[in-house]
């Protein structure tokens, strides 16, 4: 093997740790399942706080993976581990590939992030029920592609709802966690929406906003004092949809503890999110502790957050829960930092 490293995941945490792994000399290989590599990120138009372009973040990380070995389309099957680092064997996606289905390495990067957590679960909010109901991962796909923001029947929404905290602080969906963006994320859209159509209402509709970071709370600011966005904070009960298409919200204002119905012609539910259908599966493989929301359990949250417990076996980015972009990319420095001492020590003791 000597001085490799394997990546398991090619989002931005996984594409982050494998462009610096590599650029202090390491052989890297990167195990993506997707046919692309980019994670959500590559599904994102514009990024809170500043509205900077997705793809200009994904570029410059790209641009610092020329030396890495990526390998799209592969899904991992087994991890085992060898005298001297580990055997990772993958199932190859793409039919007639001559990819090896092995690969060897002295460490490696769990990256495996998260997936969306599936709207449809919450069935009273109408997600692939009522045809004007879409989540903000829809609605941001529509962003990044161009493509006109209209009601199923072809009109500008002149109402709009988004709902905060979709299977996020949700007893009855099992997932208790915050996730942590969403509420800068609905912000975001907000204004966006009003950007695009000037002359439409936006309601948010909140549990409690979370602007936990650097000018957050400034764009909150600027949503409503620029852009007119009302903010309510109640959960929403349910919907329904009239004959027209529009959709009925019955909720509760908690502020003054009144009942609220209101129409709007398109819902946006943010959904939140969820552990990375294959962490789990990589988890038993490797014997790693997952907590009751799913995702890893570090060795120790305040100073071993990128370290598993198991030698050579390192995290990072949204395998260990809810976190943003620029947290990911940081937090993908500290494990590629961690895994260049791993090594080197390896090889002295071995020497």
């Amino acid at each position: 093997m000597g001085n490799s490293v394997i990546v398991i995941g090619g989002g931005i945490a996984g594409m982050t740790a494998a462009g610096m792994i590599s650029r202090q000399g390491f052989a890297v290989t990167l195990l993506e399942k997707e046919k692309k590599t980019g994670g959500h990120v590559a599904r994102w138009d514009r990024l809170f706080p500043n509205l900077k372009k997705a793809s200009e973040v994904l570029e410059f990380v790209k641009d610092g993976m020329t030396s890495v070995n990526v390998v799209t389309g592969v899904a991992v099957s087994g991890i085992a581990r060898l005298d001297k680092g580990f055997a990772v064997t993958c199932r190859i996606q793409d039919e007639g590939s001559a990819m090896p289905s092995q690969y060897t390495a002295d460490a490696l990067v769990l990256a495996t992030g998260f997936d969306l957590f599936e709207a449809g679960k919450k069935e009273e909010y109408g997600y692939g029920i009522y045809n004007n109901v879409i989540t903000s991962a829809d609605l941001e796909d529509k962003f990044k592609t161009g493509k006109a923001i209209l009601t199923s029947e072809g009109k500008i929404p002149k109402r709009i709802g988004i709902i905060h905290c979709v299977g996020s602080r949700d007893e009855k969906v099992g997932n208790l966690y915050c996730s942590k963006v969403c509420c800068v994320t609905g912000v975001k859209q907000a204004m966006e929406l009003k950007e695009m159509y000037p002359e439409s209402t936006v309601f948010n509709f909140y549990m409690d906003l979370r602007m936990y970071d650097r000018n957050f709370e400034e764009l909150y600011y600027e949503a409503q004092q620029k852009w007119g966005i009302s903010f309510i904070r109640g959960r929403l009960s349910e919907c329904a949809e009239n004959p027209d298409g529009s959709i009925v919200l019955r909720t509760e204002d908690t502020l003054t503890g009144k009942p609220l119905k209101m129409t709007v012609d398109l819902l946006v539910l943010l959904v939140g999110f969820v552990p990375a259908s294959g962490t789990a599966s990589v988890a038993d493989m490797l014997g790693l502790k997952t907590g009751s929301d799913g995702f890893i359990h570090p060795a120790d949250i305040h100073v071993k957050n990128n370290l598993s417990g198991v030698p050579g076996v390192y995290l990072t980015g949204a395998v260990k829960g809810p976190i943003a972009i620029s947290e990911a990319i940081a937090d993908a420095r500290a494990a590629a930092a961690l895994i260049g001492e791993y090594i080197k020590s390896t090889v002295i003791n071995n020497a």
